[in-house]
């Protein structure tokens, strides 16, 4: 699981370089590895070797992206489903915060939280007895996502325990039936909320676009607050916010970094 800052730094050289298609030597050489080891470990995690990597950084291949899933897309939502490969059939329950508790910022409400290394680099997760509130990675310093963390419920009280959040991580990122339902505590807005639900029912390995997503939940002119709300999504990952890219066929920004955003769709696609 630690070979992910080296592919996120190949990944974000390869972005920035693209225009140049630099070959596996000279991306190898910006890392200090050998062609040999960067190729293996970049097919080993990725599924794909760096010059395939270049050609799904184009804009067709993007909109090939958008083309190939608007049937999974309607399938899914159609059947009210997510699909087979959503979270190994666990349930997720969706709990949002009060009136009373989201005017109150999260006073007496006590959290806690621990850092777990996942594929795409480490994870910040919180829960309280209600559910799952956070989840946010990082690769370097984790003073940004912690403070991230504390902004959501600014009020309320967080301590450290990896115990209490370990049957958590180990459903989402080990896929072990840890819990017989995976419950989410949910600060947002009624409309924030509807949307990160319909997120939930975006198959894995598949995309949409904004104006997709605000079809979906019956607000066809309202793209532009989807993406706020998307953008807002604190649960990163298993509110797949990472699913949704322009219309044009651009990935587009995602909070926890564009690279990772690319990482883990590259994951779903070939771990589908």
């Amino acid at each position: 699981m630690e070979s992910y800052p080296l592919i996120e730094e190949a990944l974000i050289y390869i972005e920035r370089h693209q225009l140049q298609q630099p070959s596996l030597e000279e991306i190898a050489a910006h890392l200090g590895i050998s062609p040999f080891h960067l190729q293996r470990t970049f097919k080993e995690w990725v599924g794909i070797s760096p010059k395939r990597f270049l050609q799904f950084l184009t804009i067709n291949n993007a909109r090939a992206l958008l083309r190939e899933s608007r049937t999974v897309l309607e399938a899914a939502w159609g059947s009210g489903l997510s699909g087979p490969a959503r979270l190994h059939d666990l349930f997720i329950a969706v709990d949002a915060v009060t009136p009373g508790e989201f005017k109150n910022m999260g006073r007496r409400l006590l959290f806690y939280h621990a850092v777990f290394p996942t594929p795409f680099g480490r994870v910040l997760m919180a829960a309280g007895e209600r559910g799952l509130c956070f989840m946010g990675f990082y690769s370097h310093g984790q003073a940004d996502v912690y403070a991230d963390m504390l902004r959501r419920f600014p009020r309320a009280t967080f301590k450290e325990d990896t115990s209490f959040l370990t049957p958590y991580y180990r459903s989402v990122f080990l896929k072990e039936p840890t819990l017989e339902r995976l419950p989410l505590f949910l600060k947002g807005t009624n409309f924030q909320i509807k949307v990160w639900e319909a997120l939930m029912r975006i198959p894995e390995g598949a995309v949409c676009s904004y104006g997709d997503l605000a079809r979906v939940i019956g607000k066809p002119g309202a793209g532009r607050a989807v993406g706020s709300a998307v953008g807002a999504n604190p649960v990163s990952y298993l509110i797949p916010c990472h699913r949704v890219i322009q219309r044009m066929g651009i990935f587009g920004n995602y909070h926890w970094g564009s690279a990772r955003k690319k990482a883990i769709l590259l994951w779903e696609a070939h771990h589908r």
